[in-house]
Protein backbone atom coordinates (compact mmCIF):
# COMPACT_ATOMS: atom_id res chain seq x y z
CA UNK A 1 0.00 0.00 0.00
CA UNK A 2 1.39 3.34 -1.02
CA UNK A 3 1.37 6.35 1.31
CA UNK A 4 0.43 9.73 -0.11
CA UNK A 5 1.80 12.93 1.27
CA UNK A 6 -0.64 15.59 2.49
CA UNK A 7 0.67 18.01 -0.15
CA UNK A 8 -0.15 15.60 -2.97
CA UNK A 9 -3.67 15.05 -1.61
CA UNK A 10 -4.26 18.84 -1.43
CA UNK A 11 -2.97 19.30 -4.97
CA UNK A 12 -5.33 16.62 -6.31
CA UNK A 13 -8.26 18.18 -4.40
CA UNK A 14 -7.46 21.66 -5.74
CA UNK A 15 -7.26 20.37 -9.32
CA UNK A 16 -10.57 18.57 -8.90
CA UNK A 17 -12.26 21.76 -7.70
CA UNK A 18 -10.72 23.78 -10.53
CA UNK A 19 -12.18 21.36 -13.05
CA UNK A 20 -15.68 22.23 -11.82
CA UNK A 21 -15.49 25.79 -13.09
CA UNK A 22 -18.27 28.14 -12.11
CA UNK A 23 -19.55 30.94 -14.33
CA UNK A 24 -18.17 34.31 -13.38
CA UNK A 25 -20.30 36.13 -10.84
CA UNK A 26 -20.25 39.91 -10.97
CA UNK A 27 -21.19 41.70 -7.78
CA UNK A 28 -22.26 45.34 -7.93
CA UNK A 29 -23.22 47.68 -5.18
CA UNK A 30 -25.97 49.30 -7.21
CA UNK A 31 -29.51 48.45 -6.16
CA UNK A 32 -32.61 49.02 -8.25
CA UNK A 33 -34.66 52.03 -7.25
CA UNK A 34 -37.28 51.09 -4.64
CA UNK A 35 -40.75 50.81 -6.07
CA UNK A 36 -44.01 51.75 -4.36
CA UNK A 37 -46.69 49.06 -4.66
CA UNK A 38 -49.62 50.79 -6.33
CA UNK A 39 -52.48 48.32 -5.93
CA UNK A 40 -55.61 48.72 -3.78
CA UNK A 41 -55.72 46.61 -0.64
CA UNK A 42 -58.08 45.84 2.18
CA UNK A 43 -56.56 44.30 5.29
CA UNK A 44 -57.67 43.34 8.79
CA UNK A 45 -55.28 45.04 11.23
CA UNK A 46 -54.88 43.82 14.81
CA UNK A 47 -54.05 46.82 17.04
CA UNK A 48 -54.28 47.22 20.83
CA UNK A 49 -56.20 43.98 21.25
CA UNK A 50 -58.84 44.65 18.57
CA UNK A 51 -59.14 44.05 14.85
CA UNK A 52 -59.85 46.99 12.53
CA UNK A 53 -60.29 47.21 8.76
CA UNK A 54 -57.78 49.17 6.71
CA UNK A 55 -58.57 50.05 3.09
CA UNK A 56 -56.16 51.90 0.86
CA UNK A 57 -55.81 52.59 -2.83
CA UNK A 58 -53.45 54.60 -5.00
CA UNK A 59 -54.45 58.19 -5.62
CA UNK A 60 -51.41 59.27 -7.62
CA UNK A 61 -47.66 58.74 -7.71
CA UNK A 62 -46.70 57.57 -4.23
CA UNK A 63 -49.99 58.84 -2.73
CA UNK A 64 -52.77 56.74 -1.20
CA UNK A 65 -56.36 57.30 -0.08
CA UNK A 66 -56.80 55.41 3.19
CA UNK A 67 -59.60 54.58 5.60
CA UNK A 68 -59.69 52.82 8.95
CA UNK A 69 -63.00 51.27 10.03
CA UNK A 70 -63.99 50.17 13.52
CA UNK A 71 -62.56 53.09 15.52
CA UNK A 72 -64.61 55.83 17.09
CA UNK A 73 -64.39 59.61 16.62
CA UNK A 74 -62.04 59.95 19.61
CA UNK A 75 -59.45 57.56 18.15
CA UNK A 76 -57.83 59.82 15.57
CA UNK A 77 -54.30 59.19 16.88
CA UNK A 78 -54.84 55.41 16.76
CA UNK A 79 -56.32 55.56 13.24
CA UNK A 80 -53.32 57.54 11.97
CA UNK A 81 -50.92 55.07 13.62
CA UNK A 82 -52.69 52.09 12.02
CA UNK A 83 -52.83 53.71 8.58
CA UNK A 84 -49.27 55.04 8.37
CA UNK A 85 -47.54 51.99 9.83
CA UNK A 86 -49.62 49.61 7.69
CA UNK A 87 -48.89 51.61 4.53
CA UNK A 88 -45.18 51.29 5.28
CA UNK A 89 -45.58 47.55 5.71
CA UNK A 90 -47.87 46.77 2.76
CA UNK A 91 -46.98 49.29 0.07
CA UNK A 92 -43.79 51.28 0.65
CA UNK A 93 -40.28 50.27 -0.37
CA UNK A 94 -38.28 48.63 2.40
CA UNK A 95 -37.27 51.08 5.11
CA UNK A 96 -39.89 53.73 4.26
CA UNK A 97 -42.88 54.57 6.39
CA UNK A 98 -46.25 56.03 5.58
CA UNK A 99 -46.54 59.79 6.16
CA UNK A 100 -49.84 61.57 6.65
CA UNK A 101 -50.49 64.30 4.04
CA UNK A 102 -53.43 66.14 5.60
CA UNK A 103 -55.57 66.00 8.72
CA UNK A 104 -57.73 62.87 8.87
CA UNK A 105 -61.50 63.20 8.75
CA UNK A 106 -64.00 61.02 10.62
CA UNK A 107 -67.13 60.33 8.57
CA UNK A 108 -69.63 57.46 8.35
CA UNK A 109 -67.81 55.41 10.99
CA UNK A 110 -64.40 55.60 9.24
CA UNK A 111 -61.27 57.63 9.61
CA UNK A 112 -60.30 58.83 6.12
CA UNK A 113 -56.93 60.28 5.20
CA UNK A 114 -54.22 60.50 2.57
CA UNK A 115 -50.67 59.30 3.10
CA UNK A 116 -47.54 58.72 1.07
CA UNK A 117 -44.38 56.69 1.44
CA UNK A 118 -41.33 58.54 2.62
Amino acid sequence: MQKHTPGLILLVAALSLAACSQPEVRVTREKPAPQVVMTPRSEPIFYNGKTYRLDFSPKGPNLFDMSVSGMGPSQQKDAVAVATSSLGYFACPEGQKGKLQANPVYASGKWRMQARCG
